[in-house]
């Protein structure tokens, strides 16, 4: 079981530079196992590098600050 507190918690600080380029990412869900669903939104939508962004952004911070085991998974 994944902490959920400290995954919110380290989305929001991933958030401050996806903000910082026009974009953001909203938490969906995140269960039991690890898997995190975002929205992409703003800059983020649609944009060709969103899936690094998931990828070597997002789910790279959340593996090296939360649990290695975290997947992120986009939703639209």
């Amino acid at each position: 079981m994944v902490d959920k507190d400290k995954i919110k918690e380290v989305l929001e600080k991933v958030r401050i530079s996806l903000q910082a380029d026009g974009g953001d990412a909203e938490l969906v869900e995140i269960t039991d196992e690890g898997l995190v669903k975002l929205r992409l939104m703003g800059a983020c939508s649609g944009c060709p590098m969103s899936q690094m962004t998931l990828k070597n952004g997002i789910e790279r911070s959340l593996r090296e600050n939360v649990h290695e085991s975290i997947v992120v998974e986009e939703v639209v």
